[in-house]
């Protein structure tokens, strides 16, 4: 465009100082000429630069070279004004889009954690590109800088962290929705309290974490059914409070599910030659048995099994026939927080039974889809 519009001003300059009728012009009458003839066109929509010029000039007009030398001069400032702001222009919409949506991204996770596969289901889903740092659930070295000793660790573009799994996945969705809030705007809906728990130990909480921070117009766009809202997040309380709890005592239920557990975190997870060793054996009967504790703190049956079955079916029969997801044609946040949660079972044979006695084969399968072809993606 820059270009095109130098051009036209060069052709105008070299008619002013090349035409013959230049040479004996009267100014006064070149002026009242381009006023009358030149303003009707000068912000017209349509014909090009070249017509333009030619009805601005189609009458002999008067006037010397250095009228010509002017006109260049003043053609010349109004392409660099022009350039400035055109290039001004570019520059707000590129911080724009930073601003919006080239944050980067860093989770530090577990792989086989429940709630890390919850965090990575939403990013995967809305197409949110990430980079995983993979922790040592020993040493913990990877995240000695933080205060906080869980995971997953969100951080935002190197410096703003974000804590719990469902303050992140709230928080990214109010981020991706919204158009004016940034990140740090965001975590204020989401304090953090400290408490101490029966055991004496300090707990962190976080209010809010279930909600996601939208204007009643965006409200309304995001959850156009009635009761809809109510309901993901009545889902992503019980995926955090019940369904979680189901994953140990059913992946460790035998000492042989165990080992293949643990086999498979160590593959999976980062861990030293001689931790992995340790973990697998050690931690395998350790978790076994700790899984039998699991079970009569959660009331359980003696079959675990039947209880991961019924949570399932239980689930599926929420989402109805006439439904894909919970959220409708499309997943919503409770929807990727379920199966976030039941995918850590993935090449166990606790995920394997649950496929193959319960209804949840086809969702799980559209949700894999979605999640794998990023179809949450703006």
């Amino acid at each position: 465009m820059a270009a095109t519009c130098a051009r036209a001003l060069s052709k105008v300059g070299r008619h002013f100082l090349e035409s013959q009728s230049c040479r004996n012009s009267n100014i006064s009458s070149l002026a009242q000429r381009v006023s009358l003839q030149g303003s009707s066109r000068a912000y017209g929509s349509g014909g090009s630069a070249k017509y333009r010029s030619k009805t601005l000039f189609s009458t002999p007009l008067r006037g010397g070279r250095a009228f010509g030398c002017a006109f260049l001069i003043g053609g010349g400032l109004g392409l660099y004004q022009t350039i400035k702001l055109s290039v001004q222009q570019h520059f707000a919409e590129e911080q724009i889009k930073t601003s919006k949506g080239a944050v980067k991204l860093t989770l530090y996770q577990y792989k086989t954690c429940p709630f890390c596969s919850k965090v990575r289901a939403f990013l995967d889903y809305h197409g949110l590109p990430y980079d995983i740092v993979e922790v040592n659930p020993v040493m913990r070295k990877e995240i000695k800088w933080s205060t906080y000793r869980k995971v997953p660790i969100l951080m935002v573009d190197g410096e703003v962290q974000l804590n719990d799994s469902s303050v992140i996945i709230s928080s990214l969705k109010t981020y991706v929705v919204s158009k004016e809030k940034t990140i740090p705007d965001i975590l204020k809906c989401y304090p953090e309290m400290k408490s101490i728990n029966e055991k004496g130990k300090e707990v962190t909480e976080y209010n809010n974490k279930y909600w996601v921070m939208l204007s009643d117009t965006e409200a309304e766009q995001l959850y156009p059914e009635k009761d809809s809202r109510k309901e993901e997040i009545k889902w992503r309380r019980w995926a955090d409070d019940w369904l979680v709890h189901l994953i140990s005592p059913n992946v460790y239920r035998t000492s042989e599910e165990a080992l293949a557990s643990f086999d498979y975190i160590v593959r999976e997870g980062k861990f030293g030659a001689y931790e992995g060793f340790f973990a697998k054996y050690v931690g395998a009967a350790a978790m076994y048995l700790i899984a039998k504790r699991l079970k009569n703190r959660h009331n359980l049956q003696e079959d675990v099994r039947q209880d991961l079955y019924k949570a399932v079916n239980d689930w599926v029969a929420a989402i109805g026939k006439k439904k894909k997801f919970m959220g409708g044609d499309h997943p919503n946040l409770a929807d990727l927080a379920v199966y976030g949660v039941l995918r850590v079972m993935e090449g166990l044979q606790a995920f394997d039974d649950m496929m193959e006695n319960t209804k949840v084969k086809s969702w799980y399968r559209r949700m894999e889809k979605a999640a794998q072809n990023h179809e949450g993606q703006t």
